[in-house]
């Protein structure tokens, strides 16, 4: 995690990172003004918080009450040498907790992070450099040395050579890449998550067989996802960049509206708009890209090779944001060996829905065959020694299709996980099924899988697909389990090198009669690809271009920014049009159009349903504020602080409302309740002295908005190297 530290007024610092900031002062004794802890006193802090939250997650799993437990840490100091020192941390554990969890407690607390980096006794090295921001070194502590040669199938370059083309790449284009957390619960299963220190909502996950296969992929991950623009999917990218010369791509081709608002000529091709338009419903203005949002250009629109004819057919980039999320993205050593992965990766989900959807219950693996894969086994043992049944079974549904599947029960709490994996090589395959399914997880993670259904209907919501297709943790049904197969095991195999492989898997295709398109970006130094199958690799329904559409964004984001300099009319449009929508009333802002809000901010938990109270308060409807302020306290999950504001609000607005009651006889008990700053707040959303409370004044060059100027900025980076030609390496 990158940490950067401000010099404030006198010994005063603010240690900033993530969306957080920490001030640190010294004792007046030491010339301080002992205005914040010192930063020992944090360092001492955190131990003793570190060792509380295992305490909470061990109780929180057995739902154990941590009401009457406490924790305690003091630092006992070596007179001769005050560096040695012995940190005791004690629990107070009431009578009711059993022997067990009284040991498992006390146990958890070994596990605490802060613990394990002291007694591994860290190594700290002092670097004077040129410039902070230009020190893009990538922060991996993974030994890649020069002489060191692995290859993995599937991988026509040595890990280590791949590991330092890839973070070479980073680097040139100004990323300064940390890993923030790695996994290795089991043997032969690792992952990691990654990201960008300058831009942490750029981040990718990774897993392998190894450390170093899974930096590989995570890293991978993360050059894919910069090359189709995956990290700012959804996102506004700014006013600069949104009328600049080219906004995703130099290549892009913008479309402009037409006078019916039909779809104009020359976006997509006959065999998509059968499938994207069956109807003809669908307008070209909902295909307007949420990232621009320029109506005045058009529709922004992609070239994609058809695979069949090698033609260009132009793809809104709206609709493929709309539809396919990452699916159906890589990056590779060369383009076929990236191909395999994206085929593989839209053979995975395509397979998986249908299992899942049609309730098909798979053949088990039989032991003789998973003998084959000794380290695999070694992974499955680890599982089952810490009480977790594992499931191996033949996803190919009779060899049609290189998957599998691997499932996980959890007979604590009935939970069900399954993982499925593809690849050409059946090894492969069944490798990434069990890496899937830890990745970045602990054993704690694994209570939170769903139990499985009887339930038909609950199994086939495309939502559930979504849940599946995002850390698949979607329901699957009881009859996955059924001992009656559906098919009869096959031990298959595609493989081959990566251009047969590439072809065995386009076959596949064809025998489906789906055409697909691929789109190629070499320009950031990296060979990646992108391909769309049509009607097999979407994620979100097609109706969702109409009906659910992410630029639904653009009716609302400019005036939502500009709220504090709205007139009353325009307040009052909006209010009208929110209603009208049919939105969901506790989808929250930050999602509905596109911004990056500070998450602990009020703008980063203000929904749909608190931006119309604080509207109705500054337009003085007070009944209807007082009707939405009593269903947001039914269903508020906001913080506290917020919760206690609306709880002042309603009591205000009750008598504001009621002719035969006086605030003035009830504000000094609210005051004493909900304190005086609280109360000024509440009053003052009332007279007009506060105009939307808690919400700082910003516009649509986006002011005070740091997390999102931190992803446009990352954007930049990304928009200049496409700009001037692409990375030359």
């Amino acid at each position: 995690m990158e940490i950067n530290v401000n010099f404030l007024d006198n010994l005063r610092l603010e240690a900033k990172f993530d969306d957080f900031s920490v001030i640190a002062d010294q004792p007046i004794r030491y010339k301080g003004d002992g205005s914040a802890p010192s930063p020992f006193d944090y360092f001492l802090a955190s131990s003793a918080l570190c060792a509380a939250y295992f305490v909470k997650v061990y109780c929180n799993a057995r739902d154990i009450s941590t009401d009457n437990i406490k924790v305690s840490q003091n630092n006992i100091v070596d007179p001769e040498d005050r560096y040695n020192q012995v940190f005791q941390i004690d629990v107070e554990l009431p009578e009711t907790i059993s022997e067990k969890d009284r040991q498992g407690i006390l146990r958890s607390i070994d596990r605490c992070t802060v613990k394990k980096v002291v007694q591994t006794n860290p190594t700290f090295k002092v670097n004077a450099v040129e410039s902070l921001a230009d020190n893009n070194e990538a922060m991996l502590m993974v030994d890649v040395g020069e002489h060191s040669e692995t290859y993995i199938l599937g991988k026509d370059l040595p890990l280590e050579k791949t590991i330092e083309n890839m973070t070479s790449i980073l680097s040139s284009l100004g990323m300064k890449i940390e890993v923030s957390s790695w996994r290795n619960i089991v043997p032969n299963v690792w992952s990691l998550h990654i990201r960008d220190a300058q831009s942490p909502m750029c981040f990718t996950n990774g897993k392998g067989a190894s450390k170093e296969s899974a930096l590989c992929s995570a890293l991978g991950e993360f050059i894919e996802r910069l090359s189709c623009n995956f990290f700012y999917n959804d996102q506004f990218f700014g006013e600069e960049i949104a009328n600049s010369e080219f906004v995703h791509y130099p290549n892009e081709k913008w479309f402009a509206l037409t006078e019916d608002d039909s779809l104009p000529e020359g976006i997509l091709d006959e065999y998509t708009r059968a499938i994207y338009n069956p109807d003809d419903e669908l307008y070209g203005s909902n295909l307007i890209d949420t990232n621009s949002g320029n109506f005045e250009r058009g529709i922004c629109s992609l070239p994609y090779t058809r695979a069949s004819d090698g033609e260009t057919v132009y793809f809104p980039s709206n609709l493929i944001e709309n539809l396919f999320l990452s699916n159906g993205m890589s990056a590779g050593n060369n383009l076929h060996e990236a191909q395999v992965q994206c085929l593989s990766e839209i053979f995975e989900r395509a397979v998986k829905r249908q299992i899942i959807e049609q309730e098909i219950s798979l053949p088990d693996v039989p032991e003789q065959v998973l003998a084959k894969y000794p380290a695999i086994q070694a992974g499955i043992a680890g599982l089952e020694a810490q009480g977790f049944p594992v499931v191996v079974k033949d996803a190919s549904l009779g060899g049609k299709f290189p998957v599998m599947c691997v499932t996980l029960m959890n007979p604590k709490t009935g939970g069900v996980f399954a993982s499925f994996g593809a690849h050409p090589s059946f090894e492969v395959a069944l490798e990434r099924s069990l890496t899937e399914l830890l990745q970045g997880r602990s054993f704690e993670g694994l209570n939170d899988v769903p139990k499985p259904t009887f339930s038909s209907e609950a199994v086939a919501e495309p939502e559930n697909f979504v849940e599946h297709f995002i850390d698949s943790t979607g329901v699957i049904s009881w009859r996955f389990f059924s001992a009656k197969h559906d098919y009869s095991f096959c031990e298959w195999d595609f493989s081959g090198s990566n251009e047969e492989e590439c072809q065995q898997l386009m076959a596949i295709l064809s025998k489906l009669g789906k055409e697909s398109y691929m789109a190629v970006y070499e320009d950031l130094g990296a060979t990646a690809c992108r391909i769309l199958v049509p009607d097999f690799s979407e994620v979100y329904p097609v109706e969702d271009l109409i009906w659910d559409n992410t630029n639904k964004a653009l009716e609302y984001r400019e005036d939502i920014l500009n709220l504090h300099r709205l007139s009353d009319e325009q307040l009052e449009s909006l209010f009208h049009r929110l209603e009208d929508s049919q939105l969901d009333n506790y989808i929250d802002i930050r999602t509905l159009i596109g911004i990056e809000f500070d998450e602990n901010t009020v703008w980063g938990q203000l929904t749909i349903l608190e931006l119309k109270i604080l509207i109705a308060l500054a337009l003085g409807a007070f009944e209807e504020a007082y009707d939405m302020v009593g269903e947001f306290l039914q269903y508020n999950d906001n913080t506290v602080e917020r919760g206690l504001f609306y709880q002042a609000m309603h009591l205000v607005l009750e008598i504001a409302l009621d002719e035969s009651l006086e605030l003035e006889d009830y504000l000094d008990s609210f005051n004493r309740m909900y304190s005086e700053d609280v109360m000024a707040q509440v009053v003052g959303s009332l007279t007009g002295e506060v105009t939307f409370s808690g919400l700082t004044e910003t516009s649509m060059a986006l002011e005070g908005i740091e997390p999102h100027l931190r992803l446009i900025e990352s954007y930049k980076k990304l928009h200049a190297a496409r700009a001037n030609g692409g990375i030359t390496r």
